[in-house]
């Protein structure tokens, strides 16, 4: 038998002026007559974090009798397609607090409750995202992704009483004082991925001209293609289609942007709608995870305080001031309706990676979303018990169609300190945790 395929490096990049277009793993890329699991092609795992603030109305969120084949409650219905890898974990409780916002976020990721202080000693934890980029991250581009819809960082000082905005501008800590920025502009995001202009001048020029990331490879896309097999175009195209969609929805949105360029400040790439820029986001962190740019990221969908209405979904009190609902049933209805939409958006990138191939499996196959809130009830800031849902097989680290609910309002550290041993930063101890509890 003899056995002529040349395979490609898995981090084979397409070059140009100003662009560079990472791929996806393809056949191509696999030796031939190599196991799978010797080859590049074996399963990257990845692990991805969605926030969402204000907590949920968890009589609509927690499963009630069976362990496995539960009723899934009216906020989690949309993730009903996904049964068969959710793990729903209940009975957990954050750190120690005040009950404010800024530990909501400030703790979620930190397992620890941070420093109170409206100065410029902040304190929190390194985050787990931070240690898991540590471990599995720092092959890709990227070692980890943050991105936000909504940014208050020109905002300084105490943003809730007695601590200061840093907790609540971002859910991403690279040490105990470092926050991490959170970017909310899909077109800034798209150009770190694949290149373009450096100021917001050369990204206008650049849309002007409508030349595209895939305009300009074209040549090293003509020439790579000759040498790739049905299946390996096949897979190419998907890509290729994914990386155009999502560049010609954040063109659009320019277009759009570009007849108001003398308002001073205008966002260029930030959909005025929430809805598509929630997706335009996902669509993004989705391509990173296809392309291997990075295995590691963090998206809170909306931030603490949020004053953003909902009027697609006849919500139109403030996301805030609708989670003090006083027990009063509308307002209650109208707060699960948010838990609902903001659900449903989850739910479209799940789908998104469920449909994408990745070596033998999918995206989702291989990748562990976690998706909660470091409040519970908002009416009150209660801590606990926190809505924590896992979606995802993470290359056969956990099984789904669960729901754990954990004894003695365990502390949800111990779930971060799982997922680090999961994905290779397996430390002692993190934050507030008591031991790990296993997905």
């Amino acid at each position: 038998m003899f056995i002529t395929r040349k395979s490609l490096p898995r981090r084979t990049f397409l070059r140009s002026a100003g662009a560079t277009l990472a791929l996806p793993l393809l056949e191509s890329m696999i030796p031939a007559a190599t196991a799978l699991a010797k080859t590049a092609a074996a399963p990257q795992r990845r692990l991805g974090f969605v926030y969402i603030p204000h907590g949920v109305i968890m009589d609509d969120w927690t499963p009630q009798g069976a362990a496995t084949g539960f009723e899934l409650p009216p906020i989690l219905k949309p993730l009903e397609p996904f049964r068969d890898s959710l793990v729903v974990v209940s009975n957990l409780t954050a750190p120690p607090s005040n009950g404010s916002h800024a530990t909501a976020s400030g703790g979620w990721l930190t397992g620890t409750s941070p420093k109170r202080t409206d100065g410029p000693d902040f304190r929190a934890g390194t985050t787990m995202d931070q240690l898991v980029a540590r471990a599995i991250g720092q092959d890709t581009t990227f070692p980890s992704l943050e991105v936000a819809t909504e940014d208050f960082t020109g905002l300084v000082g105490a943003c809730d009483p007695g601590y200061s905005c840093a907790y609540m501008n971002t859910l991403n800590w690279q040490t105990p004082t470092t926050p991490l920025p959170m970017e909310i502009n899909p077109r800034t995001l798209f150009d770190r991925m694949f290149g373009g202009g450096n100021t917001r001048e050369e990204r206008l020029a650049r849309m002007r001209t409508d030349r595209s990331v895939l305009d300009l490879v074209k040549a090293d896309l003509a020439d790579l293609s000759i040498d790739l097999g049905q299946t390996d175009k096949a897979r190419l195209d998907e890509y290729l289609g994914h990386v155009r969609e999502v560049e010609r929805r954040i063109q659009r949105t320019e277009q759009q942007a570009d007849t108001q360029l003398a308002v001073p400040g205008a966002p260029i790439g930030v959909p005025e709608a929430f809805e598509e820029h929630v997706a335009v986001l996902f669509d993004l962190l989705a391509l990173a995870y296809e392309a291997d740019l990075s295995r590691v990221f963090t998206f809170m969908m909306a931030r603490e305080v949020s004053q953003r209405t909902y009027p697609q979904i006849g919500v139109t009190e403030p996301h805030h001031s609708i989670s003090h609902h006083g027990n009063k049933p509308d307002k209650i209805a109208g707060h699960a309706r948010i838990n609902v939409y903001h659900m449903q958006l989850f739910a479209r990138f799940l789908q998104r990676l469920r449909s994408t191939s990745d070596g033998d499996g999918t995206l989702l196959d291989h990748s562990l979303i976690v998706y909660g809130s470091g409040m519970s009830n908002g009416n009150g800031h209660t801590p606990s018990p926190l809505p924590l849902a896992v979606v995802g097989r993470g290359a056969g680290l956990v099984k789904g169609d669960r729901h754990i609910a954990a004894k003695d309002l365990t502390p949800m550290a111990n779930v971060l300190l799982d997922l680090g041993a999961k994905f290779g930063a397996d430390v002692d101890t993190f934050g507030i945790s008591t031991g790990r509890l296993e997905l």
